[in-house]
């Protein structure tokens, strides 16, 4: 079994994402997908500090500070893109009117609920923040991850024991051995095994009974 690279999950995330979609990228990983996305598709990037229209990361040297993402990375703006008021890119997301967020996550059950702000850590942050209400807002979820923690524990569980972001919100997780369906009733589904672990080590690895 091979795992791929973090560029390679992300790279693998930009496939999925359709032509003319408005997506949100979280903070950590899911900034990567930009520097993936095909250029001969509309595709309108949206960071929840209040900017749309954002493009791949910048050239070395070529950073803008005043122009940056949700995480504080500089970022650049594709022609007709714009940037706005904080409160308005919370309504833009609020309201319904993502087609797409990608985010990373701690733990993601078989149900599709999202844990993705805390382990309960002593000095882990105080609040969920935005992640909250894009797990609610946007109509597909992407979540992108490890499928297991350094210690060889599965992060795609049965039940979330960690602080949940949200409930039933996730879609589909990336990770670095495969891609998976979160369906109806709890059922999770292999739509690419990306390392050729197998249907049976899949399931070994996360204690899940995966289908194809």
């Amino acid at each position: 079994m091979k795992r791929v690279t973090r560029d390679e999950i992300a790279a693998r995330v930009a496939l999925d994402i359709p032509e003319g979609a408005v997506v949100n990228l979280g903070i950590g990983l899911p900034t990567r997908v930009a520097n993936y996305l095909p250029t001969d598709k509309d595709i309108f990037l949206q960071s929840e500090n209040g900017v749309l229209g954002m493009g791949p990361a910048p050239a070395p040297g070529q950073e803008d500070y005043d122009l940056i993402n949700a995480g504080k990375q500089p970022v650049t703006l594709l022609k007709g893109g714009s940037y706005f008021h904080h409160a308005d890119s919370f309504a833009m997301m609020r309201g319904g009117h993502l087609d797409i967020c990608v985010l990373g996550a701690f733990q993601v059950s078989r149900f599709g609920d999202l844990a993705n702000w805390s382990t309960g850590e002593p000095g882990a942050i105080p609040a969920v923040g935005g992640a909250m209400d894009l797990a609610a807002g946007a109509r597909d979820v992407f979540v992108m991850m490890d499928l297991q923690t350094k210690e060889g524990v599965s992060k795609l569980v049965d039940q979330c024991t960690y602080p949940l972001t949200g409930l039933r919100c996730v879609s589909r997780v990336y990770t670095d051995v495969g891609v998976f369906q979160i369906e109806p009733g709890g059922v999770v589904r292999v739509v690419d095994d990306m390392s050729g672990a197998g249907l049976e080590e899949l399931r070994r690895m996360t204690g899940l009974d995966l289908v194809l």
